[in-house]
């Protein structure tokens, strides 16, 4: 590397090797003194030699570079906003090596009394998902680059897991919801889609008409839709498990029929629905407030869905199939919803004992 003096400014010409072992070399500009342009050159020679001497925003380049490839679009977008707006502007500059169990406690302490832009402070389930980040970066640092200690798994976790209450409508509820959709088609066969087949958002975004089988009565889910960074994304579902076929009730049978119907020139391959889901966020804080039911997120009349199969009478396992949940365990968060059935048990055991 070399710094020299460029028009007032000072510049960096650095070599390096790419990910197919090939040298390169480039240029860094626009340093205001030589301190600045010698500090940065230093910094990139750590980076290079993967030293965990370098501040903990080079670590993240790093860690970009390792994890991005691996994950989701969608996935990595919610790790790097985390990352970016609540991690690295507290630790950006301090050396990787030196963060320390205090330091991570100072931080979390930060975290608990920052507030949202809406004046509120963030959720515990929020909370609990910063932290998970913040140790994922150590853990890294750890296993691949000779961390001796992830300061933040030591600490321990803020916030909580499950939040204390599920929001979800009743089917009265969703009906007033419907009701005040009618007015734009779109709006409201794309809320009948999530309520009454409890799809994901990203899965009822993607949905092609080549997706529907009206004589089978069936819908395939098999990917999902996102816009990220300006651009349209469409991947595979959420887990192996997202990949499945729904039964659709009769009605809604007729009314996808009938919406299909009337785009024009809708290609067997082409979005039905081409919106995003800032669309739906707008849409429903226009139709809940139109039908005066409670306000929830687009995700919750997902919730609503599994609610209502509840209340029918249908079993975790069944409804785990239809939802695409990969675990049982996921339905069974909602097991607060599910019917006691003390009473009956008691009465069937009398039977088998002979008492009556």
């Amino acid at each position: 590397m070399a710094v020299y003096k460029d028009s007032g400014k000072w510049r960096v010409n650095y070599r390096y090797t790419d990910w197919k072992g090939e040298q390169k070399q480039s240029t860094k500009r626009g340093f205001d003194t030589k301190r600045e342009a010698l500090e940065w050159e230093r910094e990139q020679q750590r980076k290079s030699q993967s030293t965990l001497n370098m501040s903990f925003k080079s670590f993240i380049d790093l860690y970009t570079r390792d994890k991005k490839p691996r994950l989701r679009p969608s996935t990595w977008e919610t790790k790097e906003h985390m990352i970016r707006t609540k991690i690295v502007p507290y630790f950006s500059d301090s050396r990787i090596c030196d963060i320390n169990a205090s330091d991570i406690i100072q931080w979390q302490n930060e975290m608990m009394i920052s507030l949202r832009k809406d004046g509120k402070p963030y959720s515990p389930t929020y909370l609990k998902s910063v932290h998970n980040q913040i140790s994922a970066i150590f853990n890294h640092a750890v296993r691949f680059y000779g961390l001796s200690v992830n300061p933040a798994a030591k600490v321990g976790s803020i916030g909580k897991k499950e939040a204390q209450e599920m929001s979800f409508w009743t089917k009265d509820e969703y009906l007033k919801f419907a009701d005040a959709m009618m007015d734009k088609p779109l709006s409201y066969y794309a809320f009948e889609m999530l309520y009454w087949t409890g799809i994901r958002s990203g899965e009822l975004l993607a949905l092609t008409p080549s997706d529907f089988n009206f004589e089978r009565g069936t819908v395939e889910i098999n990917k999902t839709y996102q816009r990220i960074g300006g651009e349209d994304i469409t991947s595979q579902p959420k887990t192996p498990k997202g990949n499945r076929i729904i039964s659709m009730p009769d009605f809604l049978q007729q009314e996808m029929k009938e919406y299909i119907k009337s785009l024009y020139h809708c290609d067997d391959k082409e979005r039905i629905f081409p919106i995003t889901k800032h669309y739906l966020h707008h849409e429903m804080d226009r139709g809940a407030k139109q039908a005066s039911v409670k306000r929830i997120r687009v995700h919750d009349v997902r919730h609503s869905h599994v609610s209502l199969l509840i209340e029918m009478g249908f079993s975790a396992v069944a409804i785990a199939d239809r939802v695409g949940h990969e675990s049982i365990d996921i339905t069974y968060r909602y097991a607060h919803l599910f019917p006691t059935r003390q009473v009956e048990m008691a009465e069937k055991l009398n039977l088998e004992r002979g008492v009556f």
